[in-house]
């Protein structure tokens, strides 16, 4: 299949309104992962450019932030209806640069969308609040007020709905924005960019800076006095980098961090929903999503059915270009990423876990990596505790459900888990007693623009999507009049 695309290809940064490049022509090369070859040479835009992206929407906010909620909702619903008509052409583009397959990009660039209508919605009912006073000469009551600018550091793994994520609840609230995205990405931002212009959304209020130096551009964006609110989606690492960098002015940080999220299955759960579940869960986009499963236990009764049927459907995925219909699974993002994961099941075999299917690099081309399923693992190995990010299944055996919500538990990470059981009061203790932000039950895709997206521990700060996403992009103001 031939990929196709037209005006949302631009090989320039967007800064105020401008399509701009790099005062010193830097470039950097955007390569598709699935053969290597280039797609684009976009700006290395360095930190003299970030600066003027700040000042920007720091412009733009003076204005931006009087807007009524209506008039900012009428352009967030022209945004979401372009991107609606650019479906095609935006997914093509993201399996492009990311790799997924066509149909997984599709996907997302209509779970992106939907932030758009959600947080357009949303733009009305920021409100405030009478409170009772505590004396007959004072009125009390509270206002909410946009925030100011916004810097979003954003991933390659999602490089539009991430965006989305952020960029709708921000504009919704009166901010205005600056986003960073991926090295690896950075043609998907750019396109939502060009339909945000397209939109009407007026220059400074959205701003994308592409850089080959995320280090020095990041510090920027983390440090300048101007920026208020830092959204970052990504590694635990890093986010703990960018929390500190944060610090020093007192940003309002949202972190959307690293995950290991366990996937349970009891005895009497549906064995054919399980399976589907984990299935849906564990591969999609080649495992490397945040909330995709990284650890499936599996109760003993269930054990051996459970592996043999899981066995069967693993086996069925389809490797290849994100282009091909056919494709299940595309390739991993660049080397490394096929080189951690290898290293890890290479390790995992070594220290005593089974290999039942895949387990080596796969002859579609250097990023590609078989669908692979180890059984017989447990926590004393490494990747019983690694965010995999990759299209490997570990499973675990257990016993009791107090076991296996401690074992769930034992991890600096609580972002997703997953629950399998037709036991409803059971359904409710595991789902109470797990240490995470969100968690699916006989459900394995939980994500959407109406429910809270976020984790707990080293997982992160604060909630993406439904009316909650919205706080973190606004500051409470307390009003005390007095003289009545």
């Amino acid at each position: 299949m031939t990929m196709h695309y037209s005006n949302l290809k631009r090989e320039a940064a967007y800064i105020n309104g401008a399509w701009v490049t790099a005062d010193d022509g830097a470039v950097m090369a955007v390569i598709n992962p699935a053969d290597g070859k280039l797609i684009a040479n976009v700006p290395d835009l360095g930190v003299a450019s970030a600066r003027a992206a700040i000042d920007a929407a720091n412009v733009a906010f003076a204005s931006w932030k009087h807007t009524t909620a209506s008039a900012r909702a009428a352009l967030l619903r022209r945004w979401h209806g372009l991107i609606v008509e650019h479906v095609d052409e935006l997914a093509r583009l993201l399996t492009l640069e990311q790799g997924k397959p066509l149909r997984e990009a599709k996907g997302e660039v209509l779970s992106a969308a939907s932030f758009f209508e959600w947080y357009a919605e949303e733009a009305k009912r920021t409100y405030g609040e009478n409170i009772p006073s505590n004396s007959p000469r004072t009125r009390l009551l509270t206002i909410k007020q946009p925030i100011g600018v916004v810097a979003a550091i954003t991933p390659w793994n999602f490089p539009i709905s991430m965006i989305a994520r952020k960029a709708a609840p921000a504009i919704a609230a009166g901010c205005t924005i600056v986003i960073k995205p991926a090295e690896d990405t950075p043609l998907c931002a750019l396109a939502l960019a060009a339909l945000a212009e397209e939109a009407g959304i007026p220059a400074g209020v959205i701003n994308v800076v592409t850089t080959a130096r995320p280090v020095d551009v990041g510090r920027e964006l983390c440090t300048h006095p101007v920026v208020r609110k830092v959204s970052f989606t990504g590694s635990t690492p890093v986010g703990k980098v960018i929390l500190g960098l944060a610090a020093q002015t007192v940003k309002k940080a949202s972190m959307e961090l690293g995950g290991n999220a366990p996937f349970i299955v009891f005895d009497d759960a549906d064995l054919e929903s399980a399976v589907a579940g984990a299935l849906v869960s564990k591969y999609r986009n080649a495992g490397q999503t945040c909330i995709c499963t990284n650890r499936i236990y599996v109760q003993s009764g269930l054990y051996e059915r459970f592996v043999a049927r899981y066995k069967q459907e693993v086996e069925k995925l389809r490797l290849g270009a994100g282009s091909d219909d056919s494709t299940d699974i595309g390739p991993l993002i660049n080397d490394s990423a096929v080189a951690k994961i290898d290293g890890l099941v290479r390790q995992a075999l070594e220290q005593g876990a089974v290999l039942n299917s895949g387990g080596h690099p796969a002859l579609q081309g250097p990023r590609f990596y078989q669908p692979t399923l180890l059984t017989d693992v447990d926590e004393s190995m490494e990747i019983a505790h690694a965010e995999l990010f990759g299209p490997v299944s570990t499973v675990f055996r257990f016993d009791s459900e107090e076991e296996v919500i401690a074992r769930a538990n034992a991890t600096p990470y609580g972002l997703a888990a997953y629950v399998y059981s037709r036991d409803i009061g059971r359904v409710w203790r595991v789902s109470e007693g797990l240490e995470f932000g969100m968690v699916g039950v006989n459900e394995g895709m939980i994500s959407n623009e109406l429910t809270p997206f976020g984790g707990v521990k080293e997982s992160g700060l604060g909630r993406e999507g439904s009316r909650h996403g919205i706080d973190d992009y606004l500051e409470l103001k307390y009003i005390c009049m007095g003289g009545i």
